[in-house]
């Protein structure tokens, strides 16, 4: 482990990828001609010290850009990194052959567990030098939309917003700034679509193209390996979204009638669904710097580990969460791994959703935490996504009884607040994936019918949903607000299977919260050594899956949401 820096002193070093090439070739025949396990397990570990020092510095420098899209060195640098990435791909694949094919695989499988070979052996059929020019270009399409969308800004009343300062005023009890605000949100988006739809289109045929060279049938099917979805398909997956049509579309539904109530509206438009309480909603009470204090405070008496966690934090400014011109869009927790280190990066507009940073994120962040200390196999410290969300949707829940800290007399508002956001953004997931599903397999779609297709979806699931005549956003324009669409294909769906999970430990919360903290502490620690489903059974949890579990995780959820509102 290198010795621990406060971020802003930790120097970025171009990686030096000729001599991990080196490495990885000298891995390759250390593994294979290895005469002990001993032996291939030196040459395993050497290897992956030089890759943590290489991910740590491509991982400032990937920080570093995103904290300022207009910063042209570490713009230049991360298209370096990319091109350099892509250029291993060869002895990568070498690599993953020689580990997979090694005489000593059932002693790494009985030391480590099979999770590991299951993702080598996905890694062999998803990678190859044919799809190096594809890999280039992607990187670079996705850089273009990172900047497209950081740097798009708009004058609403006097300020110079980006997209996450409009929706603030969207949260307004005034509802003409609301509609204002929304207009403002849709014309922006509508004002940059042209490059979004272009940059959307390069990469489904990218991506289609990396997928037919490789040997599938689309895109689909390696999207799923490169997330290590080895427990369940896209079947499975359309089976999941049905259960949330059936059980969690009505319910939000209801809620949603309940909301128009209260507001005392005519009719609940798209730009009064972020209104849930007519006198306003709860607004954490302080500046960056005393939300990240009190933080610390409820932390440090939540549990031993996590006071830990989140001290380390603070010492070492492991946070960017102040919004800022030509800063990159959204939040995401990262590491450094050289350093056991990970990082939490936001954008903070004065709402609930900035205390929301310090549980979710946070919750991927002391997961991360944990698994860089405790997992020697550095591919084995997380797990896959739909794991990863349950670290930090289940933490956002364990917050509750420090919320009086941050919101005050607002406090049962903004738990009810948080209780119908966990579930009413489920549909929503429910649509981009099945959109991606739907784009993918049939990649010939130009703009105009992406919109319609994302309409048509988006009304099976939301059918509460209205644009008051928004044109861009009548004809199915809101699928670009997701970048994840962009960056992240198919991860999206993993948000609803967590929030199942994390929903599940919430009611178990409310029954023995010292049990349910065991029960996602041991879930915490075993990071990725399994697969999903044995993780689900590690943490205690049903799997989402299987029907009627769906309906068993939200029950409690909805029935306390109609309590409370």
């Amino acid at each position: 482990m290198t010795e621990m820096l406060d971020f802003k002193e930790m120097p970025y070093v171009r990686p030096d990828f000729e001599a991990l090439q080196t490495a990885y070739e000298q891995t390759c025949d250390g593994l294979t001609t290895a005469g002990s396990y001993e032996e291939a397990k030196e040459a395993f570990f050497s290897l992956q010290a030089m890759n943590e020092q290489v991910q740590t510095q491509a991982s400032i420098c990937s920080v570093r850009n995103t904290m300022d899209k207009t910063d042209d060195f570490y713009e230049n640098e991360v298209k370096w990194i990319r091109e350099a990435q892509a250029g291993l791909i060869p002895v990568y694949k070498r690599y993953q052959m020689a580990l997979a094919s090694c005489r000593f695989r059932p002693e790494f499988e009985a030391e480590f567990g099979p999770q590991l070979f299951r993702m080598v052996d996905a890694a062999i059929k998803t990678t190859d030098e044919s799809i190096i020019p594809e890999t280039i270009r992607e990187g670079e399409v996705s850089q273009a939309y990172e900047k497209s969308s950081a740097l798009a800004t708009t004058c609403f009343r006097g300020e110079t917003c980006n997209f996450y300062g409009l929706l603030r005023h969207m949260e307004s009890t005034d509802r003409a700034e609301r509609r204002e605000s929304f207009h403002a949100w849709a014309n922006l988006y509508a004002s940059i679509a042209p490059q979004l739809d272009a940059q959307y289109d390069e990469l489904v045929h990218l991506r289609t193209e990396m997928a037919r060279k490789l040997g599938f049938e689309q895109y689909t099917e390696l999207a799923y390996l490169n997330l290590s979805r080895f427990d369940y398909t896209k079947e499975d997956a359309a089976r999941f979204r049905k259960q949330i049509r059936e059980i969690v579309t009505p319910a939000v539904a209801e809620i949603r009638e309940r909301q128009r109530v209260r507001l005392g509206v005519d009719h609940l438009r798209y730009y009064d669904e972020m209104l849930l309480f007519p006198e306003g909603n709860a607004n954490p009470i302080g500046d960056m710097e005393t939300l990240v204090k009190k933080a610390q405070r409820m932390y440090r008496e939540m549990s031993p580990e996590t006071g830990e966690f989140f001290d380390f934090m603070v010492r070492y400014h492991l946070f960017d969460l102040e919004t800022r011109p030509g800063k990159h869009m959204g939040g995401y927790m990262t590491s450094f791994p050289a350093y056991q280190a990970p990082f939490i990066f936001s954008n903070f507009n004065g709402t609930s959703a900035d205390v929301e940073v310090l549980t979710h994120e946070a919750g991927h962040a002391f997961q991360g935490y944990i698994g860089m200390r405790s997992i020697p196999v550095s591919d084995l410290t997380s797990s896959t996504s739909e794991v990863n969300e349950i670290h930090s949707m289940t933490m956002e829940h364990f917050a509750y009884p420090w919320m009086g800290e941050f919101f005050g007399e607002k406090t049962d508002q903004y738990i009810t607040a948080h209780l119908i956001g966990g579930l009413a953004v489920i549909p929503y997931m429910a649509c981009v994936d099945e959109f991606q599903h739907e784009v993918y397999a049939n990649p010939q779609l130009d703009a105009m019918e992406r919109r319609r297709l994302w309409r048509t979806i988006e009304r099976t699931y939301m059918p509460w949903r209205d644009y008051e005549g928004e044109s861009f956003l009548e004809e199915g324009g809101f699928w670009m607000q997701k970048q994840h669409i962009f960056l992240y294909p198919f991860y999206y769906i993993d948000y609803a299977l967590a929030g199942m999970c994390a929903f599940q430990y919430y009611g178990r919360m409310k029954k023995n919260r010292g049990e349910a903290w065991q029960d996602y502490l041991q879930l915490c620690r075993a990071g990725g050594t399994k697969g999903y489903f044995e993780l689900l059974q590690e943490g205690r949890l049903l799997n989402p899956f299987h029907e009627g579990n769906v309906e068993k995780s939200v029950r409690h959820v909805i029935d306390e949401i109609m309590d409370r509102y």
